[in-house]
Order: C-alpha cells, then structure tokens, then sequence
C-alpha cells in the first residue's frame, strides 16, 4: 500500500485520482479555515502591526525555501507517497497551537507564538508539497493536466464557500462577546481546520504512487539544471515577478478593507466569497481551455484582468470613500476571482507540462524557490513602507480658471495604499512581457481565450430572455452536484456511478 509501483493499471490511475480530489477539496477547507482572511483578521485582534501581518503574510514563501533539501530527501527515499504523508500529518499539528495562541499569552507574545508555528507549519508541510507535486506529475495523465486540477478546484471551491459563509458568520457572532471571549471564535475555526487536515492525509494514504525514475546527476548539479534550461528559466523569471507583484499588495486587501475603509468582518467575508464564487464557475472553463488551447494563452488573458482589478482598487477611495466605493468593491472582486481561476489552473499546469517527466522534482522546486523569495519581499517590504506611505499623497487636479471664478477637480488622488496598487500593476506589466518570452508546445495566439471568455460572459445575458437560458442556469448547481458524487471511490457509491 506504501510502496512504488513500477506500472499502474487504468482503474488504479481513476481510483487514485478520485482521493487526489478529496484530499484537494479537505486541504482547501483547511485553509480556508485557518488561512486568508480569518488569519489576518486574528492578527488584527491581538493589535498586529502592518509590519507584522506583513511577516505573516511572508511566512508560507519563505518557508517554501525549505523545498531544496527535500528534493535530496525525495531522491534518497525514493518513496513520495511516504515523505508526503509523514510531513502532512505533523505539519498540521501547529494549527493547535495557534488555536490555544490567544488564552496561553499576552497579545503580543501571542502573536509571537502564531508566527513560529505558522512557520512550523508551513515549513513541513513545504516538503510535503515538493513529493506532492512530483507525485502527481507522474500520476495525472498529461493531456488531462488541466481538466483534473480545474475540477479539483472547483470542488474545493464550491464547498469551501459554504464554509467560508459559516466562518464569517461565527466570527461576527464570536465579536458581540467581550474580546477574551471573541478569540473562541477565531480558536474554534482553527481547531476545526486541524480535523478536516487530518482527514486529507487519510485520503493521500489511499493514493497509490508510481515508481519515481532515478536521477543519475548528484543533488547540487540537479538542483541547477532548471536554470539552465532557456525556456524553463525564462517561466521562473516570470513566476518570480507576478508573485513580487501579487503579493506586494494582495497581503493588505484585507487591512485596507478592515482598516482603512471601516467595513466589518462581515461584509469582507462576504467580498471573498463573491470571489471565491465566480472563480468557482470559471475554473473549468479555464482548465478546459487551457488543455485546448494552451496554458500560456490563457495566462495571457488571465493576468491583465487581475492587474486592472488591481489597479482599480485606487479608485474605491478619492481620496475617501465615495457612492460607488461598494459597487466598485464588487466589480474588483469579481473581476479578481475570475483572473483567479485561470491563473491558478494555468500557471500550475505550465510548470508540470515544461518539468521533464520523471526529473519534476527539481524543475518545479527551482520555480518554486524564486516565487517563495519574490513571495517573502513584496509584504515584508509593504510592511515597512506602509507607514512611509501614510503620510504621502499625490493628487492630480483638473483646473478651469475663468474671469467668473476657478473650479478644480480632482482627476486622480493616491495616499497610503494605493502606492502599493499602482506599483504592483507596473509590475506586473513586466511580468507579462517576461511571459511572452516563454515557449510552450502547441501554444496558440490568446485571442482564441479572449473570443470564449467574451461568449460566455455574455451568453447568460442572452440566453436568460429564453426557456432554454433558464434551464442552463439551473444546471449549474446541478453539474457541480454531480461532480461532487462522482469523485467518490467505488465503494463508497452503488454500483454503476464508477465514472469520472
């Protein structure tokens, strides 16, 4: 059960594949219990700094670092089924230990403590990824690269908003308590988190493994070979400066919202779930364009959407809030989840796809290494400048001087945050040339992506005018149902619902 196999049957692959989609789906319920929003918010409860939710938000990158010497422990193990499984099970521990952070220390030690064993945590559990990764690149068929791990998303996402809608209403109901008491709340989230990781290492240990291929090259000249390699040097230039430009202001989205724009838990849980929805209903569109056309044509349509609603976030204050402050919120995070799920599909898969079979563990660490440095920069640099900015603005006016009087108007306003939005978006700017420098086989021009995207965001507006628009609305809910029945292994279904 624990051991390599050399070949694997058809059914073995389907049956492994339907844990790997459980164990996706109880993985992201962990993280969204005790990651993201619920994190920072906790952070802001014990009177965490900027500096310091910056830190938190650096923690799970540079603890990716610690992937260099597990492709030397995969290499001399040969076993990554075992490596995943050991480092899941006690990478999870940690989360106790947060959840007892708040009622065991002062505020400030508290937050101390919650910074340690997120580094804990995440750190094992960064070895776990690196076996993961390989594992599965060796177990996915490659023409179904993006089509699975879409699926596996939009399940994890589909059931994950309903417990996102729970978290945010048990936090809020925890909030009307007295403060010592409100941390239940947070306590209670991250212990449940613990339960539902546990589960997902249940669920690996039934995935069978195929046997690993050796590399004869020592570990030092292994770990190099990646960067030479032209084209895969060139993804690794550009994963590393889309994670600098995403996480130089993604960290603080939530402090802006909390903070800077007064607005409850609440109603951020509420944008992150609208979020979190449209990327549910595009991620397997996106997987299936990306196996049709190609990954990199779908990033190229993916990124920009992102960096607009980046960008966009300048405008929700001018310089305070405004009447469009919430309707603009909701186009920015509708836009953002819809650049997600394509993103998330399409950069993942064009990592696997340039990784040479069976030498995956080296390639997809070394992209990895460089994201987890520009991942660990961009909010601890945020963190730093955050107060330099505070005290900063520029304003562009638009003035009309007659002999009847003057009139000023106030055409662009940036203070405080919207420096980090604004440099993000150059940023990633660069990000997208260095992408159009990468080759991928059988890549096509994104104008293909651009033409589907464009009929499916305007096909429900069509279609909802006619009786067969309204049947189409309704089977969305239905496919995801049926989705989610059929990632159940055979003996957990009657007979005859074995199909994937």
């Amino acid at each position: 059960m624990f051991q390599p196999k050399v070949e694997l049957t058809e059914s073995e692959v389907s049956e492994g594949l339907r844990w790997v989609l459980l164990d996706g789906v109880a993985s992201h319920l962990m993280s969204t219990l005790t990651g993201g929003v619920i994190l920072v918010a906790l952070a802001i409860q014990l009177n965490a700094s900027n500096f310091v939710i910056g830190v938190i938000a650096a923690i799970p990158a540079i603890t990716q670092l610690v992937q260099i010497p597990a492709i030397y422990i995969i290499e001399r193990m040969q076993n990554r089924k075992i490596v995943t499984l050991v480092t899941a099970a006690l990478g999870r521990l940690p989360l106790l230990l947060i959840a007892l952070a708040p009622f065991i220390a002062a505020p400030q030690q508290a937050l101390l403590i919650i910074i340690a064993a997120l580094a804990v945590h995440t750190g094992i559990s960064s070895i776990g990824g690196c076996s993961f990764n390989s594992w599965m690149r060796d177990l996915v068929p490659e023409d179904k690269l993006g089509q699975f791990f879409s699926r596996r998303m939009k399940l994890s996402l589909g059931i994950g908003l309903l417990l996102s809608l729970f978290a945010g209403g048990w936090i809020d109901w925890w909030q009307k308590a007295p403060k010592e008491s409100g941390m239940v709340g947070f306590s209670a989230l991250f212990v449940l988190g613990f339960i539902l990781g546990m589960t997902g290492v249940y669920f690996l240990s039934r995935i069978i493994e195929p046997r690993m291929i050796p590399s004869p090259a020592p570990f030092l000249p292994t770990l190099l070979q990646p960067f030479k390699s032209g084209n895969f040097r060139r993804l690794i230039v550009f994963s590393g400066a889309w994670t600098f430009a995403v996480n130089l202001a993604a960290p603080f989205f939530t402090v802006y919202l909390l903070k800077w724009l007064g607005l409850d838990m609440s109603a951020v849980v509420m944008l992150s779930i609208l979020s979190q929805t449209v990327n549910f209903f595009f991620v397997r569109l996106w997987g299936n364009w990306a196996d049709r056309y190609s990954n990199k044509a779908v990033l190229a349509v993916g990124c920009p959407l992102f960096l607009a609603a980046v960008l966009a976030w300048t405008f929700t204050t001018m310089p305070g809030k405004h009447f469009f402050t919430i309707p603009l919120l909701i186009m920015i995070h509708a836009v953002m989840g819809l650049a997600n799920a394509g993103i998330s599909v399409a950069s993942g898969n064009l990592d696997l796809k340039l990784a040479p079979k069976g030498q995956a563990t080296a390639y997809l660490v070394a992209n990895s290494m460089v994201m987890s440095v520009m991942a660990t920069l961009a909010p601890i640099l945020g963190g730093l400048f955050a107060d330099f900015f505070a005290s900063r603005e520029l304003d562009i006016l638009i003035r009309w001087k007659s002999p009847g009087g003057e009139l000023s108007i106030g055409a662009l306003s940036f203070s405080h945050w919207d420096f980090f939005f604004v440099s993000a978006f150059f940023i990633g700017l660069y990000a997208l040339h260095r992408l159009s420098l990468v080759e991928e086989e059988g890549e096509v021009d994104d104008r293909f992506v651009r033409d589907e995207l464009a009929d499916v965001l305007l096909q429900p507006i069509r279609g909802l005018s006619s009786v067969a628009g309204i049947f189409q609305l309704l089977s969305v809910p239905l496919s995801f149902f049926r989705d989610l029945t059929g990632i159940l292994p055979e003996g957990a279904r009657g007979k005859g619902s074995g199909k994937t």
